[in-house]
């Protein structure tokens, strides 16, 4: 597991700045971006257990959650590579004509790969309608980022690239939100992608199995004076928002949530295995798409053809329907093996 235990500040500022028809992409550390957006905890946590009812019907698990009702298109578990997939994502909104913009979310780790750069460059060259947004939260793994990055402001490691950035405390939900905010309007409205670095801390591991042997105690104790759940609570008792007995009711209450999802997703069914093989081919008649023959245009479909997806396709599908139902099962095998019957 990859915990953003806290980043939430960035992940609910950010992800409440979308609109509903915006799109939201994230990394391997996802669970409050898709709470955030809306998918039900029980979807999260079933997905968590590997379980049917989860959101990616227990094929995800916790690294890959997806919600399209809700246009989150996924946590990824390759650093960096929701990058380019992202611009796609951007690029299609923009080809349709609609307003919608892409917030794609990675690590500072991230803008060291080769799709930060081509991301970037397609995306000003393009004029994409997209939000990047790095979550700084000060480590690549478990190195520093001023070992691992030669400009630690990340805000402006996209300029040369024709993306200006902006940063924005990411221990202050009110800040991010604003920054984010003030971000997706640029992409919305100048068709102008933007960069966003949120300086956050994450105050767990990399993942469950990290000995944090990189830093120290003391520097994560001063981090956690600053938790952007208990300083924004204690703000909003201070300014007269809420009540210290709302607050206390609010925990107690995501508490219950948090018990009625653990359950739910113990309930729920394991995948069946006739269905290993789902939702890995599509049939020559569910794809279409366009041959591009000319430079792109803003007026969508000019001097394209459109084609339909060659036999071959459908031919794959039926092979690897037939293969599944073919192929012995590992304790068959097994079996076949003790047996002597394996050539």
């Amino acid at each position: 597991l990859h915990l953003c235990i806290g980043e939430e500040a960035t992940v609910v500022g950010a992800t409440r700045a979308l609109r509903e028809s915006d799109y939201l992409m994230s990394t391997y550390r996802e669970h409050g971006q898709a709470l955030a957006r809306g998918t039900e905890a029980k979807a999260v946590m079933a997905e968590l257990f590997g379980k049917e009812g989860g959101c990616s019907r227990g094929r995800g698990g916790s690294m890959h959650l997806f919600d399209l009702e809700r246009r989150f298109l996924g946590g990824y578990g390759i650093v960096g590579g929701n990058l380019p997939l992202a611009a796609g994502v951007a690029f299609a909104s923009d080809y349709s004509g609609t307003d919608d913009v892409t917030l794609c979310m990675m690590g500072d780790g991230a803008t060291n790969q080769g799709t930060f750069g081509e991301s970037m460059n397609l995306a000003a060259l393009w004029a994409l309608p997209i939000v990047y947004m790095v979550i700084n939260n000060q480590f690549g793994m478990g190195t520093a980022i001023h070992r691992h990055s030669a400009v630690t402001d990340l805000s402006k490691k996209a300029e040369g690239l024709g993306v200006p950035g902006e940063k924005c405390d990411g221990m202050d939900v009110l800040d991010v939100h604003a920054c984010v905010s003030e971000a997706l309007r640029l992409a919305r409205e100048k068709r102008a992608p933007q960069l966003v670095e949120a300086v956050t801390y994450r105050f767990r591991g990399h993942s469950m199995a990290d000995p944090e042997e990189y830093r120290s105690k003391d520097e994560v104790a001063d981090w956690r004076k600053r938790d952007p759940i208990a300083t924004f609570a204690a703000r909003l008792v201070e300014e007269g928002v809420l009540e210290q007995e709302e607050v206390s009711k609010i925990d107690e209450d995501a508490l219950e949530q948090v018990d009625a999802a653990v359950e739910f997703a113990e309930a729920s069914p394991l995948p069946p295995l006739d269905s290993l093989y789902d939702d890995i081919y599509v049939l020559g008649g569910q794809v279409q798409g366009w041959y591009s023959v000319d430079q792109r245009s803003p007026e969508p479909h000019r001097g394209e053809r459109e084609r339909e997806a060659p036999q071959v396709a459908q031919d794959l599908a039926e092979a690897g329907a037939a293969h599944a139902s073919d192929t012995p099962t590992d304790d068959e095998q097994n079996l076949a093996y003790r047996r002597g019957e394996d050539g």
